[in-house]
């Protein structure tokens, strides 16, 4: 068979060039594989009987009769070490597995090339197989009309239904319609409208806060309402989410969790806020809280969906923001309110972990100094990379000036003519 007709045939028949491409691999992985054989004769006397060679002496085997095959492709001589190799292409007559599927498979695609009998009978098979395959390609487009079809007309009848039920009129106990703002349009019109609004409502239901006051009013006297508010993140702040297949899911409390909450709930109302659910959240904070210093708990369904993170809004937590501190390493969830929040560092479960240590002292001195806005000290330290470390080192040199000033007043002496004057008095 010449290439070219090997062209025209890839050329009108595009399914046989696919079926070639498919069993490329098989065809250089089975084929080549089976038809080269290498025999190596490792023993020099086995070697000399079979080609019959004197010691020293290597002629070509091509060229002694009694070895030359006639049905053999070609070969050649190899020398390794003295020891004649001959490396040549299998025997015609003899087939493998392989090659027998390789000639099939040939076969299939070029029937030109088919070592079949090319009769009426083996022409009427391939006929009827290729008469097949076009049935069935015929009946699978068909399922997959069908198919679309089906799923077209349901759709279409969902959203008729689904105009139907919720663009239909309130009712009132009376089953007498009851007037909206959509009363006065068409009726299809008023359909759409009341759809389209109640399609908005659920989204702002997934999106909004489940209540416009997370949080109740400030207690009153004589009730004590801390002058602050702590928000809090629970994870990665307090306590760090770990999962292994032998234990699943294990919580991690933080170093220093338990100072922490009690010395903060002097001066601050702690509040939890977190984008985790609430059957997460709640059986945790009462293992990690059994005194009761965290007031309030506000999960998932209380904060803002707003390009693909969960933000808290300070504005629905009933407080003043001039007295609210929100501490969490992640500042996405604190993008409406940057100036109330406070970063600290992702905690991954070390045990060495000072943060809430050196947290809890900057807290203390920011609940005890009687800050009327708590934005502008927030806003300060917020300008460095590490507030803590910048804390700790403004802590340092405050005691160092206090220091300093002791040291100062005490070298001062007294001045005599005072000290005369008051003894002269006296007496």
């Amino acid at each position: 068979m010449t290439t070219i007709a090997i062209g025209r045939l890839l050329c009108g028949c595009p399914r046989i060039g696919r079926k070639l491409i498919n069993t490329s691999r098989t065809l250089t992985s089975g084929l080549w594989r089976t038809m080269v054989l290498t025999l190596t004769d490792r023993d020099q006397d086995t070697d000399r009987e079979r080609v019959g060679l004197e010691a020293g002496d290597h002629p070509s085997i091509m060229e002694d009769p009694a070895i030359r095959q006639p049905n053999l492709c070609f070969g050649f001589l190899l020398h390794n070490r003295g020891i004649p190799t001959m490396v040549y292409m299998a025997h015609k007559r003899h087939y493998s597995t392989y090659e027998k599927t390789s000639t099939q498979i040939l076969s299939k695609l070029f029937p030109q090339t088919s070592e079949e009998p090319n009769d009426e009978e083996s022409r009427e098979r391939r006929r009827r197989e290729e008469e097949e395959e076009l049935q069935e390609m015929e009946r699978a487009w068909k399922r997959m009309k069908l198919g679309f079809g089906i799923f077209g007309i349901g759709g279409l009848l969902f959203s008729f239904w689904a105009i139907y039920y919720f663009g239909k009129p309130a009712v009132d106990e009376n089953g007498n319609e009851v007037l909206d703002e959509f009363s006065q349009l068409p009726l299809a019109e008023q359909y759409m409208a009341r759809t389209w609004k109640s399609v908005n409502h659920f989204q702002r239901f997934i999106q909004e806060p489940s209540s416009q006051k997370l949080l109740p009013e400030p207690l009153q006297a004589p009730y004590v309402q801390p002058p602050y508010t702590l928000v809090l993140e629970i994870k990665d702040v307090l306590i760090h989410p770990d999962w292994t297949y032998e234990t699943g899911w294990r919580f991690k409390k933080r170093p220093g969790v338990d100072v922490f909450l009690r010395e903060c709930a002097k001066y601050f109302e702690i509040v939890i806020y977190t984008a985790e659910q609430g059957i997460t959240v709640f059986p945790l904070l009462d293992a990690l809280d059994p005194n009761g210093y965290i007031m309030y708990r506000l999960v998932r369904d209380s904060t803002h969906f707003v390009g693909g993170h969960h933000v808290k809004n300070l504005d629905n937590l009933n407080r003043d923001l001039k007295r609210v501190v929100v501490v969490d390493w992640d500042r996405n969830s604190t993008k409406m309110h940057p100036k109330n929040s406070f970063a600290i560092p992702r905690w991954s479960g070390n045990d060495d972990d000072t943060t809430l240590y050196d947290l809890v002292s900057f807290l203390s001195v920011l609940g005890t100094s009687e800050v009327d806005d708590v934005r502008e000290v927030l806003q300060y330290y917020n300008q460095f990379k590490d507030p803590i470390s910048q804390f700790r080192e403004n802590q340092r040199k405050l005691s160092e000036q206090m220091q300093a000033d002791e040291l100062e007043r005490n070298s001062k002496t007294k001045p005599v003519v005072k000290n005369w004057t008051r003894g002269f008095i006296k007496h």
